[in-house]
């Protein structure tokens, strides 16, 4: 679940009031995320240097970090997560987005090479005219960008973006894949030019940019954009060039997201611009860019249509367990940023055209708008009540039983991860690699969850390690699915058999 930092003031002041603490988690409880830590920004820093913790003064300013869905990219930003509560809390409607009305010929455009196709074959692009930035903004401009490259861009793998000052760059743009030989470029903060082999070099010592060299590092070819004029807006998904770095004076900003996935590169363009054409000159509108490929299709950016769904109101009732008026239910969703419009059929059925806005990708399904009622209308507002189907399997009985025997003669289950780190599943157990045993995790958070356990000493060795000074002897056991402990039994049983 990401995190999301934001001054506890500011955000406030967005809100348009303010909250004690208590009322605050009440607010987050309510809408579905959770107030995880209130901090201090030197709080954060002694935190980070390891040094011993202070009493906060009264100057400081209160961080809050708040918890938010994985799939919930429109809150990823403070103006995002102020958006949502204000229409939650029913003090604004929900916005409507606009793409500019241009016409093809006055339109940007980005021309796609074939070469691409090598290596990163998809570019979106969008433009934002009139923005009004200031620290605060143009820092939250920025922090969206990173949140969003290490959730659903998987750090710059799937998606890239780039954003540069529309006034520095004269278009057409193109966007191109090329030698590294042949590209040459002055990168963002740096006065010196390189040539793109160069550059790989020379962020090797880099600690945030190393990370993502590997990307692109052993490719013949390496993407790059540029304008009419030949100067480098960037090296996807690396670096953007100094020459059109946004700085806190740029009032139009030209955002193009490079990708191996259309798909979430739609996603990724559009909470970009939906979160910050707030502060445009004309609010809530995107100026589009047409982006034509090599064989003559060409597709215009950013798509900020609704998405229509019909949801029948059974399917919600029966859903979230309780009952509603039609009212009631278009109320809630319009408090989820969810218009909905609700008809009834021939058959006296009635249902909800629901319309998705750009902001709510997340939503995919009729179930993801009855999670949205049960949000709105409170979880703990629906009355609990038992499945009158819900009949324990005889298997699972038989399983509880076992347990509960291995358990009276003294032994405690250990449940383990089913992840788990290659030198344990390997090395430690002395055991060799044949390549076809284990699933290797291509993108492990952490060296513990590198393969998928194809044993369950690892984890059982791992428990064992971590409790040496537990009186001995430890008498521990792993279960891992009713069948074995069927066939533990069975045998079991023979003994007995045998034995008599």
């Amino acid at each position: 679940m990401p995190t999301v930092s934001v001054g506890r003031d500011r955000l406030f002041q967005a809100l348009g009031r303010e909250y004690t603490q208590e009322e605050f988690e009440d607010l987050c409880f309510k809408f579905g995320i959770e107030l995880d830590d209130v901090t201090t920004e030197k709080a954060i820093i002694r935190k980070e240097k390891h040094l011993e913790e202070e009493n906060p003064s009264e100057d400081e300013e209160w961080i809050y970090k708040i918890e938010v869905p994985a799939n919930r990219y429109d809150l990823l930003c403070l103006e995002g997560l102020a958006q949502a509560l204000r229409i939650f809390n029913g003090v604004d409607p929900i916005p409507t987005y606009r793409v500019a009305n241009v016409s093809k010929e006055s339109m940007h455009k980005m021309h796609v090479k074939p070469e691409t196709s090598k290596i990163r074959p998809y570019i979106v692009c969008a433009i934002l005219k009139g923005v009004s930035f200031d620290e605060l903004r143009y820092n939250s401009f920025i922090d969206l960008q990173d949140r969003l490259h290490q959730n659903i861009c998987r750090r710059r793998t799937l998606v890239a973006i780039g954003t540069h000052d529309l006034d520095t760059i004269e278009g057409p743009f193109t966007y191109e894949a090329l030698t590294p030989s042949e590209i040459n470029f002055v990168p963002l903060k740096q006065t010196k030019s390189f040539r793109a082999d160069e550059l790989m070099e020379f962020y090797k010592s880099d600690l945030k940019l190393k990370k993502f060299l590997h990307i692109i590092e052993d490719s013949p070819v390496f993407p790059v954009i540029y304008d009419r004029n030949r100067t480098v807006l960037s090296l996807p998904p690396i670096i953007n060039g100094a020459h059109s770095a946004i700085t806190l004076k740029t009032k139009n900003v030209f955002i193009e997201c490079t990708a191996t996935d259309l798909t979430k590169a739609k996603i990724v363009l559009n909470t970009m611009v939906t979160m910050f054409s707030v502060y445009c000159e004309r609010k809530f509108e995107v100026e589009p860019v047409e982006v034509i490929y090599a064989d003559g299709k060409s597709f215009i950016y950013p798509d900020l249509s609704l998405y229509q769904m019909v949801v029948p109101l059974s399917y919600i009732s029966s859903t979230v367990g309780v009952s509603l008026p039609a009212n009631t239910v278009a109320s809630l969703l319009n408090n989820m940023q969810l218009h909905a419009e609700h008809s009834v059929s021939e058959d006296n059925q009635t249902s909800f055209i629901v319309y998705v806005p750009p902001t709510r990708s997340d939503i995919l399904h009729p179930c993801d708008v009855a999670e949205d009622v049960a949000i709105a209308f409170g979880y703990n507002e629906i009355p609990k009540a038992k499945l009158a189907s819900l009949k324990p399997q005889s298997l699972n009985q038989l399983s509880e039983l076992i347990r509960m025997e291995i358990a009276m003669v003294g032994y405690s289950e250990v449940l383990t991860w089913i992840l788990c780190s290659y030198k344990e599943n390997f090395t430690m157990l002395n055991r060799k690699d044949d390549k076809a045993t284990a699933a290797i995790n291509g993108n492990p958070r952490s060296a513990d969850f590198e393969v998928v356990r194809t044993s369950l000493m690892p984890g059982i060795l791992k428990t064992i390690g971590h409790n040496k000074d537990h009186p001995k002897p430890i008498k521990v056991i792993r279960i891992f699915n009713a069948i074995l402990l069927v066939f533990m039994f069975c045998r079991l049983v023979r003994l007995i058999i045998k034995e008599f």
